[in-house]
């Protein structure tokens, strides 16, 4: 059974970068062919894809955000991360990590990410 968990800081200020990380376990970040992915959900809002890493390191991001959004994986460690920089309160979101590109099987509880000074 793959279990994915989100861990981060809870509160981040306005301009500031936010960084969240997701450890794996039950399965290998680097088994063909998955990706793994980020996903947020902003209060009111529907669920908004924000990037994935695959197997092989490729990454992908949405039009929307790929400016100011970076996903990274470290192996050694089983984890991938999200960075989103120059955050603004619009960025307050519930972040879910999630195994797929396009549809997902597995995901992370989610966490609280509140932009605020």
């Amino acid at each position: 059974q793959v279990q994915l968990q989100e861990s981060g800081p809870g509160l981040v200020k306005p301009s500031q970068t936010l960084s969240l990380t997701c450890t794996v376990s039950g399965g290998s970040i680097t088994t063909n062919y998955y990706y793994w992915s980020w996903i947020r959900q902003s209060p009111g809002k529907g669920l908004e894809w924000m990037g994935a890493v695959g197997y092989s390191g490729d990454t992908h991001y949405s039009p929307s955000l790929k400016s100011r959004t970076s996903v990274s994986r470290d192996t050694s460690k089983n984890q991938f991360t999200l960075q989103l920089s120059s955050v603004t309160p619009e960025d307050t979101a519930v972040y879910y990590c999630t195994r797929g590109l396009l549809e997902y099987d597995y995901w992370g509880q989610g966490t609280q990410v509140t932009v605020s000074s």
